[in-house]
């Protein structure tokens, strides 16, 4: 009976800790070799934030890479370049009540009538490309979107997660 409890604990525990709630992708080159990878700098021209937010990604973004061994420096093997960007999106909801057309159902004969609700809001996404600094080609990119533009308590935790999901596929896994 213990043994029964332990895997539904265990498959209930899986299944909410796969489940999230950016969009993340990653892609990366055949031809390069990750360990070779030692240091890296950030460039972030294209990084276009409020000093808070840019603050919140090029600190989880550091902290990121140094759990992966890379260190920053003047001379890199990296050029990491970040970018950010947002977009409208509009939800568009509708529910069907009881009563839809025809005899029978829960409320008889009658014609039900459909609610539609929208909702506008911006959601964001984080692009990180690293550069090889002596090919000065791409290697690795990582993109994750979902981020709640709108709400800042929202911003303010999904920007260390949203970076820690995209950098979860660096280094790549050679198949």
């Amino acid at each position: 009976m213990k043994r029964y409890i332990f895997i539904l604990l265990a498959s209930a525990t899986l299944g909410l800790t796969s489940c999230s709630p950016f969009n993340v992708r990653s892609d990366y080159a055949d031809t390069a070799n990750f360990t070779t990878y030692k240091t890296y700098k950030l460039r972030i021209d294209d990084l276009k934030l409020n000093d808070i937010d840019k603050d919140r990604v090029l600190n989880e973004l550091s902290k990121q890479l140094q759990s992966k061994g890379l260190q920053s420096g003047e001379n890199p093997d990296l050029i990491i370049n970040v970018k950010a960007n947002h977009k409208k999106i509009t939800d568009v909801t509708t529910s069907s009540p009881y009563g839809a057309w025809g005899w029978g159902g829960p409320f008889g004969w009658g014609i039900g009538m459909n609610r539609t609700w929208t909702s506008n809001y911006n959601e964001g996404a984080i692009i990180v490309d690293m550069i090889d600094a002596r090919s000065n080609k791409l290697v690795w990119q990582g993109i994750g979107s979902g981020i709640s533009v709108d709400r800042p308590q929202a911003k303010q935790k999904q920007i260390p997660e949203i970076m820690a999901e995209i950098m979860k596929n660096y280094p790549p896994q050679r198949k």
